[in-house]
């Protein structure tokens, strides 16, 4: 198909990719493009203000019959029509002219027509059905911009060129094609990398969710942004966690929420969770997940009071209801109020009673963060990238230094305080027993006073119990781990490296306690 042009560009306006061309001695190009979505329109700029337009392949020519006529009848307004067999045929015999598809693509229709319009030449979409909701809820679902129609239509009607209008739709075409390729990149990177998940170049991108209301100070403005690539787009994750209830999510929600989920996923038993500040503050693990929610408030009721619950298995009537009327054990009186729920799933009963505790409440159904990736953090001027950090227990082989040997059920409150230590901000001490968080102190310049938190919270149950440090000690005698030792601690998990390893364990086999070794770190910043 050729068309009359002044060397102007084209832009295709379904899926926002710009057309390039080289216009003829004779000024005529054929309109050529890319792009996953099935039919287009493209405006072509010509100058004194004279537009071509090209629409491309209509599904029902009575659908739109209303909205071509409308364009049909701006003189000031030229169009080539594009379309296969069937509504070729509807079209000339509404006197409309048409253009047969296999006169663009130079290839007849095959296969008895499920294949005419899979070419270069015919892409992006016109194909929903603007009063059908299930088809504009299927364009919005997919990211399929159909919003732009109405104002294309009344800016090729109009009497003056908007420029500002050609700089939008310039914008989303260079947008979309930065993002397409940079999915191709990071395939083709994938295929020739060697191996290597640190290429010499990195784009990332990002689709805009929401605008958010509540800022991490209310002096700052924010937006949520849901990551594209390749992989992560169905990683799972807080990111595309469905909200059933409650207000709009916050910067720092997310945060918290994100923080919660990923530790809650990676207990296998039944467990509950509590967040703080991106902080675990409660952790219990029951095959009664009433006693685990329960265990876990206890932990630091006062944390826990305005904090984010997190489950790693369905919310039912009997959970939900006693997240609604659970009173705080400071007093026995107070409900206890919570920011976020957030669980792989809901009965319908569960999440009907959930709602009922607080119009404010934010409900979460997400599913499991994928492992991995790449983990991203910004610095003035760069990026920061790492691998997730994805080790569990299981992974890891807790090697005895000391002379006493833990027993069975110490070395599993070893295993469960370390998973939880994992997802505690640097300097880091969790105390643990039974499945149970008894404490933790967190984010401390010196491990000794993240140490003494730790004990002042758990208290007098820290005696027996398995301490988790995400770092090695530097130092141990009249330091943390003889005051660990004093205060009845029964076994000690830590990476060890420290060039006073030995110190620790002399004082470990003085007081009876044991000590493990993992090899692996655990620092968060």
């Amino acid at each position: 198909m050729n068309l009359r042009t002044h060397g102007q560009e084209v832009y295709c306006l379904a899926s926002w990719r710009k057309v390039f061309f080289q216009p003829s001695q004779k000024e005529t190009t054929s309109c050529l493009g890319r792009g996953p979505h099935l039919s287009s329109v493209c405006a072509t700029g010509i100058q004194h203000q004279v537009l071509e337009v090209i629409i491309m392949y209509f599904s029902s020519f009575a659908k739109y019959a209303a909205w071509l006529q409308t364009a049909m009848s701006t003189k000031s307004i030229r169009y080539t029509i594009v379309s296969t067999g069937g509504t070729a045929s509807a079209l000339e015999g509404a006197g409309v002219s048409v253009v047969k598809v296999e006169e663009v693509t130079n290839f007849p229709e095959m296969l008895d027509g499920r294949v005419k319009t899979l070419h270069p030449s015919i892409h992006g979409g016109i194909l929903a059905r603007r009063e059908d909701e299930h088809h504009i809820e299927a364009l919005n679902k997919h990211g399929i911009n159909h919003k732009d129609y109405p104002a294309l239509l009344e800016f090729l009607q109009g009497k003056e060129d908007s420029q500002q209008f050609r700089r939008e739709l310039a914008w989303k075409a260079f947008q979309h094609v930065a993002a397409y390729d940079s999915a191709v990149s990071e395939w083709l990177w994938k295929q020739s990398g060697g191996g290597d998940k640190f290429p010499p170049g990195l784009t990332v991108p990002l689709t805009k969710i929401s605008t958010l209301r509540y800022v991490e100070n209310p002096h700052q403005k924010a937006a949520f942004y849901t990551d594209k690539s390749l992989s992560v787009v169905n990683a799972g994750g807080i990111a595309t966690a469905i909200q059933h209830h409650g207000k709009e999510m916050s910067y720092n929600n997310y945060l918290d929420a994100d923080a919660a989920w990923n530790c809650v996923s990676e207990f296998n038993s039944p467990t509950c969770m509590i967040v703080k500040h991106t902080n675990p503050c409660g952790v219990a693990s029951r095959t009664d997940i009433l006693e685990a929610y329960r265990l876990a408030v206890k932990a630091d009721p006062v944390s826990a009071f305005g904090g984010i619950v997190a489950f790693n298995i369905e919310v039912n009537e009997d959970l939900a209801r006693e997240i609604r009327e659970f009173r705080s054990p400071t007093d026995g009186e107070t409900r206890m109020f919570y920011e976020i729920v957030v669980a792989p799933k809901y009965t319908e009963r569960g999440l009907e009673v959930l709602c009922g505790k607080s119009k404010t409440l934010r409900i979460l159904e997400a599913k499991k963060t994928g492992k991995g990736t790449l983990s991203l953090r910004q610095v003035g001027g760069g990026w920061l990238a790492q691998e997730s950090d994805d080790l569990v227990p299981q992974d890891i082989n807790f090697k005895m230094v000391s002379e006493k040997a833990p027993q069975e059920n110490e070395l599993h409150d070893a295993k469960f305080a370390w998973l939880c230590v994992k997802h505690v901000k640097s300097n880091a001490i969790v105390i643990a027993k039974n499945n149970c968080m008894l404490g933790m102190g967190s984010g401390q310049p010196n491990r000794l006073e993240s140490l003494r938190i730790v004990f002042r919270k758990a208290g007098g149950e820290a005696r027996g119990a398995a301490l988790a440090s995400d770092a090695f000690f530097p130092f141990a005698w009249k330091d943390a781990v003889e005051e660990a030792c004093e205060n009845g601690i029964g076994v000690i998990a830590e990476p060890g490296g420290s060039i006073r390893d030995q110190d620790a364990i002399d004082c470990c086999n003085k007081y009876g306690v044991s000590l493990l070794f993992t090899n692996i770190w655990h620092f968060r910043h």
